[in-house]
């Protein structure tokens, strides 16, 4: 049997009618521990190229954000383009009208955490300078 990813397998249980919840298909195009991140970027800042991303998120290995990056493009969150700049060819990515429909998700997701740790009085140290898998 072969390796299969969450969204592969929610993919599956949709056609053979085991499937029990449309939230569970949400979460599986979305989960990943750069997607959201990636996609609030996308969403907010428009369209970025693969390095610009590799030095916002400086904690992803290129790979990691590769997989990402590719797994969105699959489920139709975002696109993928060349363009030449400088005589030099760079891949952009930007959300498509897929990915711009899940931004009120993702808005709502970032401002119910500022809330909560507003709520529970943190001081939230974001450090994203390490490389991390």
């Amino acid at each position: 049997m072969r390796d299969m990813n969450i969204r592969e397998d929610v993919k599956q249980r949709l056609e053979n009618g085991d499937y029990s919840c449309s939230k569970e298909y949400t979460l599986s195009i979305i989960s990943g521990k750069w997607k959201i991140v990636i996609l609030y970027h996308l969403g907010h800042e428009g369209a970025y190229h693969f390095n610009e991303l590799m030095r916002l998120l400086p904690k992803i290995t290129h790979r990691i954000l590769t997989k990402q990056l590719r797994e969105l493009e699959e489920d139709g969150v975002i696109y993928r383009y060349n363009e030449t700049i400088n005589h030099r060819q760079y891949t952009f990515y930007v959300l498509t009208s897929i990915g711009e429909s899940l931004m009120f998700i993702i808005d709502a997701m970032y401002d119910w955490g500022e809330r909560r740790i507003e709520e529970l009085k943190l001081t939230p140290k974001y450090n994203i300078s390490e490389k991390q898998e």
